[in-house]
């Protein structure tokens, strides 16, 4: 019999009493959660810190990419990872504001400007890191955004959160599949959120309304954008098998971060009381990112979602493993972006020569 997922303290705590007073932020309830069949289980949790899930890993020679670099989780997941000896290149919309970041981090880094919504500047920021000659170890797609208002925007025809949260990390990942393949084992780790199977709509992922947004909330389409962040690695697990890459998901956790900033007033309040009483430290958030990037326990897991540095299933849910809905959002997604891929061909290893590890600061 699969022993159920532990709740803890902090979990009680927001299904009893934050999910109470605000429903509508807490998006904790939902589902049950139990470990998922034929993965490691981890000696780590959701007290557990992004420092102590790398202790003793060294990272040294390894090339990592964090978008999002500049606060909250990305910069803590940069921060530990540079301190274990990794080679970080941390992405912003703010060249600036990266290049500030790293300058507050203990080791090697270098800053990139990245805007997801833009394509060309996806590209531009892949050519910049392929520059680099050297194997990509680990891509952490952390950056996010999160809309208010239930104001329906469009970047680039689509609705916005979609065409950043899952567009513009999937552009990002295929420009850059090449490096990876060139990695002894490359990672690539997607941040979502519960968020998948707590406020998405009912359908999952309406393809039919990304261009004319109808029946808006904010909060179901960061749900559906995070959906298909989540079904994203999973088919990118199946898509990679037989290499040495794996794709998984994560779910962070409550953490007070700046994911909160174009939430109105009163929501904004709410959000960041609840992370202050049943929240994560910004360690413990990201500590499931730094788990899956690094742990030599999960060299063959692909495609599955992790909460708390454990892959979970969610009992009864219809669409968190539906591979029919992940094949259809591969192909949607490479039709809104098809003019910027470009044939993927495994690189010949001679080709990657020596390569400069100083920080481009």
């Amino acid at each position: 019999m699969t022993p159920p997922v532990r709740t803890s303290r902090r979990e009680f705590l927001r299904l009893a009493g934050g999910a109470a007073v605000f429903p509508t932020l807490a998006a904790c309830g939902g589902p049950d959660r139990a470990p998922t069949e034929g993965v490691p289980q981890s000696p780590f949790d959701g007290n557990s810190t992004a420092a102590e899930v790398t202790e003793g890993i060294d990272l040294s020679g390894k090339l990592a990419v964090v978008t999002g670099c500049t606060s909250g989780i990305g910069f803590e997941t940069m921060r530990v990872l540079a301190a274990r000896g990794a080679y970080v290149v941390g992405t912003s919309r703010s060249l600036e504001r990266a290049r500030d970041a790293g300058r507050r981090v203990v080791g090697v880094t270098s800053a990139l400007e990245l805007e997801l919504g833009d394509p060309d500047s996806v590209l531009a920021c892949a050519a910049e890191i392929r520059s680099l000659n050297a194997p990509v170890d680990m891509l952490i797609c952390n950056a996010g955004y999160r809309g208010g208002g239930n104001e329906p925007l469009l970047t680039n025809g689509v609705e916005r959160h979609f065409a950043i949260n899952h567009l513009g990390h999937f552009l990002l990942v295929n420009r850059l599949l090449e490096r990876l393949y060139l990695s002894w084992q490359g990672r690539i780790v997607i941040v979502a959120s519960r968020a998948a199977y707590t406020d998405r709509p009912a359908g999952g992922i309406r393809f039919d309304r990304l261009e004319a947004p109808s029946d808006y909330s904010d909060r179901a389409a960061y749900a559906e954008s995070k959906l298909a962040n989540v079904l994203f690695a999973r088919e990118l697990g199946k898509r990679l098998r037989g290499t040495r890459i794996t794709a998984n998901a994560v779910h962070p956790g409550l953490v007070k971060t700046a994911i909160d900033r174009n939430l109105g007033g009163g929501s904004r309040m709410g959000f960041r009381l609840l992370a202050a009483l049943v929240g994560k430290t910004v360690g413990q958030g990201a500590a499931t990112s730094c788990y899956v990037a690094t742990s030599p326990l999960l060299g063959a897991v692909s495609g599955r979602y992790f909460e708390d540095c454990n892959a979970v299933t969610i009992e009864g849910d219809p669409y968190m493993e539906n591979d029919s809905l992940a094949a259809t959002l591969w192909d949607v997604s490479v039709g809104y972006t098809q003019d910027y891929l470009d044939k993927l061909e495994r690189p010949d290893p001679s080709d990657i020569g020596p390569w400069h590890r100083g920080a481009s600061q």
